[in-house]
C-alpha cells in the first residue's frame, strides 16, 4: 500500500520515523512518502520537503509567514493529488495537517492522525471538524480517548506514548562524558529546543545563572540543524558545554534540566531528571495563547499527571532570579527533588507500557486492509 506521512518538526521526525519502520514490517510492500526530516528519510520514506523549512513558532510568527504556508500547502496538495496515496498519515502540526485533512477528505483520500492536535488545549470545538475529516484517531496521551469520546468521537485507540518507547529502547554513551571532553563535575542539562525562535527566546536566560551554580556544569543539548558556529557564541570555558545529537546521553548523565516546553519536558521525566520548564515567545504570541488556551498547565508532565510536579516559569515569569530558585529547590531540597521523583512515578503509570509505534502500524495496516476486504 501507498503511504503518504506529514510532520512539521523534529519530534514529529523522530516518531514517524519510528512509525515508517515498523509500517514496512507490518505491510512489506509499502510505499511511503513524507514530508518530514531525516529521520523520517533514513528509515525508508520518500521525503519531498523538510520540515526546517515549515518549523513556525508561535500565533505572530506563523501570521507573519502566511503566504509562505500557502504556497507549501499548495505544493504537498499537487503531490498528494499525484501520489494517490491509500492514506494520509498526519503527525501533530496542527495548523497545516487539519488544512491538509481538508483537502485529502474532499478528494477521497483516508485520514489518519498519530499524534492528535492539542485541541483539548484551546478551540475545543475544533474536535467536530476532526469528526468530519479523520477517519481514525491515534492518541498519544491517556486522558485523549476519554476527550474525543465526550463528543461521541469513537473512531480513537490510545496507543502509549512514543517517548516512553525512545527513552525505554536508548542504550546509554557509557563513555558520554569522556567523549564530550566533560568532567567530573554534576551535569546541569540545558534544553533550549530545536527551533531558532526558541533558542533565541530562551537559551542566554537559562546560561544567565551561572555565578550560584559553580560546582555544577552547563551542558547544552545541540541540535545538527544548526551550525556548531551558532551555538559557539553561547558557550562559555569552562562553565558552558555544548554536545550534539546526544540529548538522551546527556539526560542520562544529568543532575537536573532545565528544559524549553514541548516533548522534551516529557522524556526529561522519563529519564528520572528533575526539571524547571521555560518558556518564552514574543508579547503578541503570548497573550493571545494565553486568552484561548484552556489548560492550567503547558508541560506534558504536568498535562499528564494533572497537578504540577514541574515548575513552570512562563513569559515574565523565566528570568535568573526564579530559574536560581526553582533550581535550587531541586539540587538543594530533598523534599522538592523527591516531589518531582513521585509525580514522574505517577505519569509513567499513567502512560503505561506499549510499543506505540508497533501498536500503531499494526492498526493502521489493519484498519486499511479490512476496508479493503470489504
Amino acid at each position: 500500500m501507498k503511504y503518504y506521512i506529514i510532520a512539521g518538526e523534529r519530534s514529529g521526525d523522530l516518531h514517524a520515523s519510528n512509525l515508517i519502520k515498523k509500517l514496512h514490517q507490518e505491510d512489506p510492500q509499502a510505499h511511503i512518502r513524507c514530508w518530514g526530516g531525516d529521520m523520517m528519510e533514513a528509515a525508508g520514506a520518500q521525503l519531498v520537503k523538510h520540515y526546517q523549512e515549515m518549523a513556525f513558532m508561535g500565533f505572530l510568527e506563523a501570521a507573519t509567514n502566511l503566504l509562505k504556508i500557502k504556497r507549501f500547502l499548495k505544493e504537498c496538495q499537487q503531490d498528494l493529488l499525484q501520489y494517490q496515496p491509500d492514506v494520509v498519515i498526519l503527525v501533530d502540526y496542527a495548523g497545516f495537517n487539519m488544512r491538509i485533512a481538508k483537502f485529502a477528505k474532499a478528494n477521497g483520500l483516508k485520514v489518519f492522525y498519530y499524534i492528535s492536535p492539542k485541541i483539548w488545549a484551546w478551540n475545543q470545538g475544533r474536535v467536530h471538524t476532526i469528526k468530519k475529516l479523520v477517519d481514525r484517531m491515534f492518541v498519544i496521551m491517556p486522558f485523549e480517548k476519554d476527550f474525543y469520546q465526550k463528543f461521541d468521537y469513537h473512531q480513537t485507540d490510545y496507543i502509549g506514548n512514543p517517548v516512553s518507547d525512545s527513552v525505554s529502547a536508548h542504550v546509554v554513551n557509557k563513555n558520554f562524558r569522556e567523549e564530550n571532553g566533560l568532567d567530573d563535575r554534576p551535569i546541569i542539562a540545558v534544553l533550549p529546543g530545536s527551533r531558532q525562535q526558541e533558542i533565541e527566546n530562551i537559551l542566554y536566560i537559562m546560561l544567565s545563572i551561572l555565578p550560584p551554580f559553580q560546582d555544577y556544569q552547563f551542558v547544552v543539548a545541540a541540535v545538527s540543524n544548526f551550525s556548531k558556529e551558532y551555538y559557539e557564541h553561547f558557550n562559555r570555558e569552562p562553565f558552558i558545554k555544548i554536545v550534539y545529537d546526544q540529548t538522551y546521553d546527556l539526560l542520562a548523565h544529568a543532575e537536573v534540566a532545565l528544559v524549553t516546553s514541548g516533548t522534551a519536558t516529557l522524556e526529561t521525566a522519563l529519564f528520572n531528571v528533575p526539571q524547571v520548564v521555560c518558556y518564552r515567545t514574543s508579547n503578541i504570541s503570548y497573550w493571545i495563547g494565553k486568552a484561548v488556551i484552556k489548560v492550567p498547565y503547558i508541560s506534558l508532565v504536568n498535562l499528564i499527571a494533572n497537578e504540577r510536579v514541574v515548575p513552570e516559569l512562563i513569559q515574565s515569569d523565566l528570568n535568573a532570579q526564579n530559574l536560581v530558585k526553582e533550581l535550587k529547590n531541586v539540587l538543594e531540597n530533598p523534599a522538592g527533588r523527591d516531589a518531582q521523583l513521585k509525580g514522574y512515578a505517577k505519569v509513567r503509570k499513567l502512560i503505561g507500557d506499549f510499543n506505540t509505534s508497533e501498536t500503531a502500524a499494526k492498526l493502521m495496516v489493519q484498519y486499511l486492509k479490512e476496508e479493503k476486504s470489504n
